[in-house]
Parts: structure tokens; C-alpha cells; sequence
């Protein structure tokens, strides 16, 4: 292995070390997304926070400022955020730490391209995703009487989410760790690995989890202490340290826990593959060298078995239910195929969906990839979807599904190569 290291401008004691396959490092530059040709600060922005932001800050889209609960709420609406969304962290793994802890948790709430996160107390973080650049993350007061909102970008975010954990690019952190009484990390699980192929025995570490049903073998909804012989643990009931009154829903349902796993593990890849490509197609000069093409064949394989769960753990036996206001706001964005079917019907029995072949795909990030890559995502999908054996990669797939999944994207996916 190839270990590189890079400093982050403006801030001066923070190096960075990342881990490249030693055939390959030398073949394209570091991703310094701060340079050409990602110029991550200079590059005009399409995200949907900043396609909002002169309204929110001229006060012409109008937020009710009457309790923090209530700006909450009215943000969440604006973003057109699902508060059923909310899953709620008391482990100090962000930017607030000093405000965050079992008695005052952190609530995260999401859609497919805008996260918000929010502690009573404190300010409104948001993660919004540019079609190009990845994660644009923004930090602001909430506005006391008639003050006006101001959407600052927040550089101080990237020491974690443009550094090892998002192979340093702007991307989402999803972290899980045991916590001491007052949310501090006694000890961390998963390293920087994210997506729905992480074991449930690693997640959840430092987050409440409600209606986990059956899915109980996790690190949710615990508080470590130390002891002579080591770490012990206790469990905590969400609700009993904190009132539910403050947030904006009273769940922090094993369902949307799930489906950010998924989320997360999905537009980190896609995040890291757009970067890639831009570097490779600038360092040979708007055309691909044939170590760009073997690296590009990479991330497009990743990213195919991403998209088609090959990875996926498979639920416990009786699997989950889910919030069911949460399943009804997560269904009312599907696109459906003319049979009435969609990539966001739930299985919840044994895996996440009915079909396996994530909703993400329309998410704008996927459609904004670089050619080099989408068209090789696209060739694979095509490959591995095929009536043709695909080899053992894609077995656990039956042929009707397949089909199912082909029809599918065929029907809702208006940027299909032609004749695929």
C-alpha cells in the first residue's frame, strides 16, 4: 500500500493519511478538492439548500419563529424533509459536542439529498448535496425574534467530512462508538466503513433505535462505564433521559436508521467516483490513460454492486416493521412503473426493498456522475441484469427480479443508454 498525507489549508494542525493500492496511486494526483479541477470553494453551487438560500435569508420564504421546535418543523417543510425522518444521536461525534449528550441528543433529519441536523440549544447544521461537488454543509442560528437567518458555509465541517472517513472528498460521516455518561467515546466500531453491508453488530453505537423489533443484536441505545476489568455497558431507554417534546417527532425508528445507513454508503461512493473521474480526466488531459480506465472499472464495479445490494445483510428472522407514518412519507416520493411498482416498495422480511436495485439512482448526484463513469455503471447494471448468467457476483438475483428491475428502470430512469 501507497500511504499518502496532505494538509488542509487553514488548518494548520490537521494532516490527513490515506491509504491507496500501491499499483495505482501514482496514477492520478491526490483528490485535493480545493484545486482544479474540482475547485470545491469557487464553483458555482446547484444544491437544494443554496437554490433556497437568498429566499430563506430575505425572509421571503417565511419560517415560524415562535419556538425552536416550531423552526424546525417549518425548515423541515421548506426542505421538504419528512420529520418522521428524525433519528436522534447522544454520542458527541460532531461539530456541537459540548452540547450533546444522553439528557440532550442530536436529531438528524433526511431526504434523498439534504440532511439536517439539529440539538435543542444549539445551531442547525445541513448537509446539502451538490449535484457535482458532493456535500456543501452550512451552519446557522436559529433567528430570535426578527432577526434575519444567515446561511454560512461551514469550512470547520470538512476536518471530518472531507478527510479519511470519506476518502477525502465532501462527503457524510456515519459513525458508531459506545459512549460514557456524558457521550463521550469509550470505544469506536466500523472504522470508516459505511453502507447496508456493515454488520449489525457494528452499528447503532451512540444512537437511540426505537421499534427495532427483532434487529436487536446492536450497540443502540447504550452507555458505557469503565471498570476494573474494562468497559462495561447499560441500557438506556430512549425518552427516559430526555422529552421527546423538544424534537420534532417523538421516534428515532429502526427504519430510517436503515435507510440512512443506505443513503450514506451509497453517495459516499458516488461522491468519491465523481472526483476521480474529474482528476483523471485532468491529469490526461480531457482523455482517459489506460490506468484511468482500469481505475474507473473500479469504482463503476463498486458502484453497480452497491446499487444491487450485492453486500446487503440480511435482516433477522421476523425482520422490522417500520414507523408507518415514516413508511407512508418515504413512499410518497416513488416513482412507479406502469405495473404500479417502484424501487422504493419495502421487503422488511429478510432485506431492505422488494427489488433490489437502490431508489438512489435517481438522486441527483448519480445523474450528474461523469460520463466516463454513469456509462460504465450503466453497462454493468445491464451486465449483471442480463438473462445470461452474470457469474456468482449477481446469483442471488432470480430472473424474474432481474426483469423486474430492467422494466423498472426502463420505465422511470429518462437518461437509459439507448437500447439497454
Amino acid at each position: 500500500m501507497h500511504r499518502r498525507r496532505r494538509r488542509l489549508s487553514g488548518f494548520p494542525g490537521i494532516v490527513l493519511l490515506v491509504l491507496i493500492p500501491c499499483g495505482l496511486a501514482a496514477a492520478v494526483s491526490d483528490l485535493d478538492f480545493q484545486q482544479p479541477p474540482h475547485d470545491y470553494w469557487t464553483r458555482p453551487l446547484h444544491d437544494p439548500v443554496t437554490q433556497l438560500k437568498t429566499d430563506l435569508e430575505s425572509g421571503r420564504l417565511a419560517l415560524d419563529r415562535s419556538t425552536e421546535r416550531a423552526f424546525l418543523l417549518s425548515l423541515l417543510q421548506a426542505l421538504r424533509i419528512p420529520a418522521s425522518s428524525q433519528i436522534l444521536v447522544f454520542s458527541t461525534t460532531s461539530l456541537q459536542l459540548r452540547l450533546i449528550s444522553p439528557s440532550n441528543p442530536r436529531a438528524l433529519y433526511f431526504n434523498d439529498e439534504v440532511y439536517v441536523g439539529f440539538i435543542p440549544g444549539g445551531r442547525v447544521e445541513v448537509v446539502s448535496l451538490d449535484p457535482e461537488l458532493g456535500g456543501v454543509f452550512y451552519i446557522f442560528d436559529i433567528p430570535r425574534g426578527a432577526e434575519s437567518i444567515r446561511l454560512d458555509r461551514s469550512d470547520r465541517c470538512m476536518n471530518c467530512h472531507a478527510g479519511e472517513d470519506t476518502d477525502e472528498v465532501p462527503g457524510l460521516v456515519l459513525r458508531s462508538v459506545l459512549p460514557g455518561p456524558s457521550g463521550g467515546s469509550i470505544r469506536a466500531f466500523r472504522g470508516s466503513r459505511t453502507g447496508h453491508g456493515v454488520p449489525f453488530q457494528e452499528r447503532f453505537g451512540g444512537w437511540f433505535v426505537t421499534g427495532q423489533g427483532s434487529l436487536t443484536n446492536h450497540w443502540g441505545n447504550q452507555i458505557g462505564h469503565y471498570t476494573p476489568n474494562g468497559p462495561s455497558r447499560r441500557f438506556v431507554e430512549p425518552g427516559s433521559t430526555f422529552d421527546f417534546a423538544r424534537y420534532a417527532a417523538p421516534t428515532s425508528d429502526v427504519l430510517p436508521h436503515l435507510l440512512h445507513e443506505h443513503q450514506v454508503g451509497f453517495l459516499n461512493r458516488i461522491i468519491h467516483a465523481a472526483y476521480r473521474a474529474r482528476a483523471c480526466l485532468h491529469e490526461g488531459m480531457g482523455k482517459l490513460l489506460p490506468e484511468h480506465e482500469q481505475i474507473l472499472d473500479q469504482h463503476a464495479e463498486s458502484i453497480v454492486r452497491y446499487l444491487l445490494f450485492a453486500d446487503e445483510i440480511a435482516l433477522p428472522t421476523g425482520g422490522v416493521s417500520g414507523d408507518p407514518l415514516f413508511k407512508k412519507d418515504f413512499l410518497a416520493q416513488k416513482r412507479t412503473a406502469g405495473a404500479g411498482d417502484s424501487l422504493r416498495d419495502f421487503d422488511l422480511e429478510t432485506r431492505l426493498f422488494r427489488y433490489r436495485c437502490s431508489y438512489m439512482i435517481y438522486a441527483a448526484p448519480f445523474g450528474h456522475l461523469p460520463d466516463v463513469v454513469k456509462s460504465r455503471v450503466y453497462a454493468g447494471l445491464k451486465t449483471a441484469l442480463s438473462d445470461a448468467p452474470a457469474g456468482a457476483a449477481y446469483a442471488y438475483l432470480p430472473g424474474p427480479e432481474k426483469r423486474a428491475i430492467q422494466r423498472i428502470l426502463r420505465e422511470t430512469l429518462p437518461d437509459l443508454p439507448q437500447g439497454w
